[in-house]
């Protein structure tokens, strides 16, 4: 079974830098982490790895500082990586993103494509649907657990109050959720291994044939961003202790205050 999965590296939440020309994050020098959903990807791959055989590769597109994701990835007991890596790719929305590594995709060979459900930089949640997509492959989202049936795949897919039980026949792609798995650590022995590994870089010379450069980088997403600020944060607010009768009282004044009733 030959597993692909995606992996993005994302800034620390907790230092967003935001360029004021591009309205695009700034990466350089800001701590740099594995996607957390694309982390339980990793490890829903390396279990079906373990259960049925195989191979995981590890496909990120970004910066060459991306090497240090793909390597921790490899530590955690991945086969191989390749790194999506052109300035012709910078800036790129979730539809350039997409279509990008769609095309890296192109070039290889798989049975199943697994990415995490959203970034916790963008959150959209569209780079995984899109890929499928592009190349045309069953999507399951919001995964919380998959089983290989011979050719198919049962998934289980959370669905706000309950869960679908649904069987995809492979070649497919799977968004995983973060609570599907708690990730592996990396070994000692993984550790080392991993550096010693060369990690492909791929760049725009190399996807020339499977990629449309009118749906690359910054020029080739349709979206453009007005706009970036961080998050204010919010004042305390009003805190009151009160009994079970006088808070029923409060919140019926301050809704009618509102006109909410």
């Amino acid at each position: 079974m030959k597993i692909v999965v995606c992996v993005k590296q994302v800034p620390d939440t907790t230092e967003v830098k935001l360029d004021p020309v591009t309205n695009t994050l700034i990466r350089d020098g800001v701590p740099s982490i594995i996607n957390p959903d694309d982390k339980a990807g990793i490890e829903a791959a390396l279990r079906l790895k373990e259960e049925t055989g195989g191979t995981v590769t590890i496909v990120s597109m970004g910066p060459q500082q991306a090497d240090v994701a793909l390597r921790e990835a490899l530590a955690m007991g991945a086969d191989e990586a390749i790194l999506i890596s052109d300035r012709a790719f910078g800036g790129a929305d979730t539809w350039a993103t997409s279509s990008t590594i769609a095309a890296a995709l192109k070039k290889l060979d798989y049975d199943l494509i697994i990415t995490g459900r959203q970034a916790i930089d963008g959150d959209t949640a569209q780079v995984g649907p899109q890929i499928a997509e592009h190349l045309g492959i069953p999507q399951v989202s919001y995964v919380e657990d998959v089983q290989v049936d011979g050719d198919s795949l049962i998934v289980k897919r959370k669905f706000e109050d309950r869960s679908h039980l649904l069987k995809v026949k492979m070649p497919a792609l799977l968004t995983a959720l973060s609570e599907m798995n708690e990730p592996r650590y990396m070994t000692v022995r993984g550790v080392y291994s991993a550096y010693k590994k060369e990690i492909k870089v791929w760049g725009l010379e190399d996807l020339k044939d499977t990629v449309d450069t009118a749906n690359i980088g910054l020029k080739g997403s349709p979206t453009k961003v007005r706009k970036s600020f961080t998050k204010q944060a919010k004042g305390a607010g009003e805190k009151y202790n009160l009994s079970e009768d006088e808070a029923v009282a409060l919140i019926v004044k301050k809704l009618a205050e509102k006109h909410l009733i």
